[in-house]
């Protein structure tokens, strides 16, 4: 596999990358990227696997990838997907940069509880995505709620968000007709998201 497929693809994590290859003592340590160790722990480090241009196979990763994030509710982790200066629209809110996500998130998931959130590709190229996505969560007050949403995203070449745009509309429902509960099993993973 070339350099560039590994890391555009994502198929290996950074440690397993290092290790292609290797024959063990005795031998020359050799690696799937060209360079010394150290120089290509480093550029792996600075990217966020998959890297455009995006296939189908990676803009699916990526989705995924997004919706497994924004489940842990952890607002540092979800930021660390986005560059350092993202331009976010959310709703009617605009916000720039992580610090600025950050604090968005944490005010977020105060006033959505339990939130659960799936995520499905819609459209790509080479350097942008289109979702679709609904989550559900309950306010202070019990009242649960079902969120419809479209968010377009653009990335820069090593793989971060740099633009995303959010439109999301809110219907109130009972408890009872919930349909996502916590994160999405593995073997749910690509699975299509009713209209309604």
């Amino acid at each position: 596999m070339r350099t560039e497929d590994v890391v555009r693809t994502g198929v290996l994590a950074p440690d397993e990358a290092l290790e292609v290859g290797s024959r063990g003592k005795g031998h020359e340590r050799k690696c799937a990227y060209p360079g010394t160790v150290a120089r290509n722990a480093a550029m792996l480090r600075g990217m966020r696997p998959p890297v455009p241009p995006f296939t189908e196979e990676t803009a699916r990763k990526k989705v995924q990838a997004a919706e497994d994030a924004w489940n842990t509710r952890e607002p540092e982790r979800v930021a660390a997907a986005y560059t350092e200066d993202s331009q976010w629209r959310n709703r009617d809110e605009f916000v720039s940069g992580r610090p600025a996500i950050v604090e968005f998130l944490r005010r977020k998931w105060e006033r959505e509880l339990d939130y659960a959130l799936r995520k499905d590709l819609w459209a790509f190229t080479d350097d942008r995505i289109a979702v679709r996505f609904q989550y559900e969560s309950r306010d202070a007050s019990g009242q649960w709620w079902r969120s419809y949403g479209n968010e377009q995203w653009e990335f820069d070449a090593e793989g971060y968000m740099r633009r995303r745009e959010a439109s999301i509309n809110d219907v109130p429902i009972e408890e009872a007709d919930r349909r996502i509960h916590g994160p999405r099993p593995e073997s749910e993973h690509g699975a299509p998201l009713p209209l309604a």
